[in-house]
């Protein structure tokens, strides 16, 4: 609630529209589109003098979900396999976090072809357009059997299950994909019970931001985690702009600069 509320958990906001209404705000604690405003101490991460001011805006959500429920809770193995599910900001952050650990065969699945080739220029190995193929079967023959890691970035209860069934064995998938709550996804239990594999549920990266921020710099600053490929930056007052081109997919994580 604290994190996805919108406001303090006394429900009340720091901003207030020109109507005197309530302007959600708080967002993990900190949001705002504000020019100017207060934070409390915990949610300030302190980052190296080098570090790219103008693209550092997204680690601080999508790109620390993603690649913090690689880094942090599925923690892949050199030259293990990973799949990725869902090619949005924060799923194609955990892709170039697998990608920076050592995977060395990497998959994306999703279902627009151009986000599959983008994901293909970051490091994807192969890519499934799985309104063409069963992403199952495609997944269990490039792996030979199953993937050791996965991460659902969808929170679709269809995608959920081929995440699951597309598991090897003593594998490990992480879901970060928001489902609407009470959304169900039935799950061969018996056959996924015969692989041994693990499911983690991830908030928000399992990160605390001080300590994963200024690693992902680094990582970047390094040329090992190229985040900067998912930006397109948008003067304020192409604010509205930026929203739109968010909601339709033109735009993997618009950067607004004040």
């Amino acid at each position: 609630m604290r994190n996805f509320g919108g406001a303090r958990p006394d429900r009340s906001t720091a901003f207030r529209a020109e109507d005197g209404s309530a302007v959600s705000s708080h967002f993990f604690g900190q949001s705002s589109f504000a020019g100017v405003t207060n934070v409390a101490e915990r949610s300030v991460v302190k980052v190296s003098e080098t570090a790219p001011l103008d693209i550092l805006g997204p680690l601080g959500c999508g790109v620390l979900t993603g690649a913090g429920a690689v880094l942090n809770a599925l923690k892949p193995k050199p030259g293990s396999s990973f799949v990725l599910f869902g090619t949005g900001a924060a799923g194609l952050s955990g892709l170039l976090a697998a990608v920076a650990a050592g995977a060395t065969t990497v998959i994306a699945v999703d279902i627009v072809d151009n986000r599959l080739e983008f994901a293909k220029s970051v490091g994807a190995t192969h890519a499934i357009n799985s309104r063409n193929d069963d992403p199952v079967a495609r997944i269990k023959e490039i792996t030979g059997g199953g993937a050791d890691y996965a991460v659902d970035a969808t929170g679709n209860k269809v995608v959920f299950r081929q995440m699951i069934d597309s598991m090897g064995l003593l594998g490990h998938a992480a879901i970060v994909g928001l489902a609407k709550p009470g959304t169900e996804s039935p799950v061969d239990i018996g056959s996924s019970m015969l692989t041994g594999a693990s499911v983690t549920f991830v908030l928000e990266g399992d990160a605390v931001p001080q300590v994963l921020v200024p690693q992902l710099i680094a990582l970047y600053e390094a040329g090992r985690f190229p985040f900067d490929k998912l930006i397109k930056h948008y003067d304020f007052e192409d604010i509205n702009q930026a929203f739109k081109d968010s909601e339709s997919g033109v735009t993997l994580k618009p950067v607004v600069t004040f």
